[in-house]
């Protein structure tokens, strides 16, 4: 197959790392060569034939070195079948209001790039994983929301998310 796939990622205490390596583990196991690297590294996109990014929400919104990432690299991403996967802990349910809501996490970012699809998991909250800052923010917006520390990702979907990305014949990042 020799496609080579880049997988990045932006995450605060670790959920979003834990489902790209599941997706990433997939895709090797279907005979992709996939990378996997941080946003933070700023890996070069150039070389691979898909990019898939993931990214943790955080006050409503990607976190801000996905953001930047794409703010970089929009020029060769666009010339690069992408996908976007994110992690969150709030809006699970399928409600029109949650969608809506799900939708707008990756606004800004779909903006400046299309992604050829799109998904969004169910994340994992530990507190004590957190910096100060971003567990006292957490610890509020549960105090107002459905969001509750655990682990709420759904393993299953995740690798079943990883199977059905395919290429085309034209070697297009692509749903089965």
């Amino acid at each position: 197959m020799n496609k080579r796939i880049l997988i990045t990622y932006a995450t605060r205490a670790g959920s979003t790392i834990e489902v790209t390596a599941a997706i990433g583990e997939v895709l090797r196991s279907r005979g992709f060569e996939v990378d996997i690297k941080p946003v933070k590294e700023n890996p070069c996109v150039e070389s691979y034939q898909a990019v898939i990014m993931g990214s943790a929400i955080r006050m409503s919104n990607w976190l801000p070195e996905a953001v930047e990432f794409i703010k970089n690299n929009r020029w060769q991403l666009r010339q690069i079948p992408t996908a976007f996967f994110t992690v969150h802990m709030l809006n699970r349910d399928d409600s029109e209001t949650s969608r809506q809501a799900r939708q707008a996490y990756t606004a800004s970012v779909r903006q400046m790039l299309k992604p050829v699809d799109e998904v969004f998991f169910e994340g994992s909250m530990d507190y004590s994983k957190l910096k100060f800052l971003d567990r006292t923010i957490a610890q509020a917006v549960e105090k107002q929301t459905n969001a509750k520390e655990g682990d709420f990702r759904d393993w299953t979907r995740i690798r079943a998310w990883a199977q059905i990305l395919s290429f085309t014949k034209e070697g297009v990042l692509c749903r089965m």
